[in-house]
């Protein structure tokens, strides 16, 4: 039996609607966008416990986002983007939105 397709714009839909909603729930935190684009920085547990308090989609988000592979955690356990994920964040905001210089 074959899988059924991939709805890849619908993917990304909601990718995009994940790194929306995330980036106005740093922003309203106090975070900038390279707290999640750049590699060793990230957000910690207790961040990621604020976010779920501040937002009833961030759990939904926080699930999409890792299981389309475009966020995982970093070495240090923080929640960061992937490559996918940043090239996506950069694609909607321009670069200099989420500097990672």
């Amino acid at each position: 039996m074959t899988p059924p397709p991939i709805d890849t714009f619908g993917m990304q839909r909601s990718l995009r609607q994940c790194l929306s909603n995330m980036a106005a729930l740093l922003y309203r935190q106090g975070h900038v966008l390279e707290t999640v684009t750049v590699p060793h920085r990230g957000l910690d547990p207790a961040t990621l416990e604020r976010l779920e308090a501040d937002s009833r989609e961030w759990s939904a988000c926080q699930r999409i986002l890792e299981s389309s592979e475009a966020a995982t955690f970093n070495e240090q356990r923080r929640f960061v983007l992937t490559g996918l994920g940043r090239e996506l964040l950069f694609d909607m905001f321009g670069e200099g939105a989420a500097d990672c210089a």
